[in-house]
């Protein structure tokens, strides 16, 4: 038996914009995860079983659509592996995160997925092939994905991305407290990225302005990262806020739970991932994290985690 798993990831800053071009910030969060176990079948039994009980999912891969998510990842590993003899396997999936929140749900899945196949399989892959594999099926589900997501999930570190540019690990000299809120509203991240293309297509100049204006805060906070001054961390948190609101990829519920955490005492807070749903980031000192926290519950938030990011 292999168990593998792998991390959610958080966007801090430059979601929409690193598409076209502009850099980001991402973060792993270690402490919220994708879990996937491998056994062998029991005897009498062939091919590839696949249990996602968090979803009340329960197929044979060769029964499966040629879309499904969760079959698309383990079919590239075994193309990518060169598996070509039929392997008779189980795999059982968990995760904590929820899907289509914007905590990088799909990319922890397919990492963890090609991390337990390949290490069963006695085929372990580097990191940067796990990553680029992962993004295969990213693209397949999500379109024209920047690829941030992949390559945070699947190095597990902080990262400066610049799309088609090597990632690069930054470093973080403070411990960050986030305190995560989820909307309870599931978002694709094709809509909200469509949505955008659509926009900045008939509007190159204004939303040319915007994506360069959260380069320059991303910029910024990659500074504010390595010196440690948190306090700046929060204002560029809000800063790159209002810019995503003034493109249309907030939210009612989003920015309920963002102007909650702020009222409540975080130094920052702002939409995470695609928008206009799934999950904000509270940026917190470690003496408020209680008070945010019953902060965001009282104000609808369905979930709410707390974790630590270090360098």
């Amino acid at each position: 038996m292999t168990i593998a798993s792998a991390a959610g990831k958080a966007i801090l800053f430059g979601e929409h914009a690193v598409v076209y071009g502009k850099p980001a910030i991402a973060v792993p969060l270690s402490r919220i995860r994708t879990t996937v176990q491998v056994k062998s079948l029991d005897p009498g039994s062939t091919g590839v079983l696949i249990d996602a009980p968090d979803i009340n999912q329960s197929f044979w891969l060769h029964e499966a659509d040629g879309d499904d998510p969760l079959a698309s990842a383990v079919r590239i590993t075994l193309d990518e592996l060169s598996v070509k003899a039929p392997i008779d396997v189980h795999l059982t999936i968990h995760s904590q995160l929820p899907i289509a929140s914007g905590l990088g749900s799909s990319a922890a899945v397919s990492v963890a997925i090609i991390r337990a196949l390949s290490g069963h399989l006695g085929k372990p892959l580097e990191v940067e092939a796990l990553s680029q594999i992962a993004y295969i099926v990213e693209c397949i589900h999500h379109g024209t994905p920047s690829g941030i997501d992949n390559t945070v999930v699947a190095y597990e570190k902080p990262v400066y991305f610049i799309r088609e540019h090597k990632p690069e690990p930054i470093p973080i000299s403070t411990p960050l407290n986030l305190i995560i809120g989820d909307t309870g509203v599931s978002m694709k991240t094709t809509i909200p990225v469509s949505l955008l293309r659509e926009r900045w297509e008939k509007d190159p100049g204004t939303y040319g302005s915007w994506f360069e204006e959260i380069g320059e805060i991303v910029k910024e906070a990659r500074t504010m990262l390595k010196v440690g001054s948190i306090e700046s961390l929060g204002v560029l948190m809000n800063r790159n806020q209002a810019v995503l609101e003034d493109m249309g990829l907030s939210s009612l519920e989003l920015q309920r739970l963002v102007r909650a955490a702020r009222e409540s005492g975080a130094l920052g807070a702002k939409l995470s991932g695609a928008g206009m749903g799934g999950i904000m980031l509270a940026l917190v000192e470690p003496d408020t994290i209680q008070i945010v926290e019953a902060a965001l519950r009282e104000s609808g938030a369905k979930q709410v985690f707390i974790t630590e990011v270090d360098g």
